[in-house]
């Protein structure tokens, strides 16, 4: 049996699945207007997916934009979890305060915390979390992944935006230092025992791995 390849138009009709409601859509916009491009409608409806699988009390996320990826996770999580979102940016935490507030959702389910991620993520309680989605800056992924394994509880998921990075990680000839650190990302969670790994083909691609 020959293998089956998906076409651009079915990657489309699968990225478009799922719609986005108003208060999304209008975060999006606020982050392309910022410059923080977010999580595309196909890796956001992953991340809820995520989320609910897990009955999620507690994420992590490290790049919080303008709120669209916090979104999609607060929608899965628990009505009691809460979502810390870590961002060097402030204008973008306010951005993502006012989405989550047109949203309902109530100041208790988040923490925004304004700050460099490789100094936050010491922080944080070890064992206490069941998911990390990480879409921060890309030369930094390889010191997060071990952070998050840190965090997370046995069974918990690491996820990584920009996995495909433009289809740049694909590319041999490709070897700018976000692409290159991507590249060893990949192999290193492949390769980690400690990880059930999968890269998912959804928007920029989106790079999941399970604590055993």
């Amino acid at each position: 049996m020959a293998d089956a390849h998906l076409s651009v138009t079915s990657l489309a009709y699968a990225e478009s699945f799922l719609g986005e409601d108003e208060v999304i859509s209008t975060a999006r916009a606020r982050g392309h207007e910022l410059g923080c491009t977010p999580i595309g409608p196909g890796g956001g409806a992953t991340l809820r997916l995520l989320a609910t699988i897990l009955s999620a009390r507690a994420i992590v996320e490290l790049g919080t934009g303008a709120g669209v990826s916090g979104l999609w996770l607060l929608s899965g999580m628990r009505p009691d979890g809460v979502l810390t979102t870590v961002d060097t940016e402030p204008e973008h935490q306010r951005a993502a305060r006012l989405a989550f507030t047109e949203a309902g959702i109530a100041g208790t389910r988040y923490r925004l915390i304004n700050g460099a991620a490789g100094e936050v993520l010491p922080r944080l309680t070890d064992g206490a979390y069941d998911l990390v989605f990480i879409d921060a800056d890309k030369t930094g992924y390889l010191d997060y992944l071990e952070q998050a394994i840190r965090l997370l509880r046995p069974g918990g998921v690491v996820a990584f935006d920009n996995a495909l990075w433009h289809d740049r990680v694909a590319d041999p000839g490709s070897r700018d230092a976000d692409t290159i650190a991507l590249r060893e990302l990949g192999k290193l969670v492949r390769d980690d025992a400690r990880l059930v790994p999968a890269l998912l083909p959804v928007g920029d691609g989106l790079l999941v791995a399970a604590t055993r």
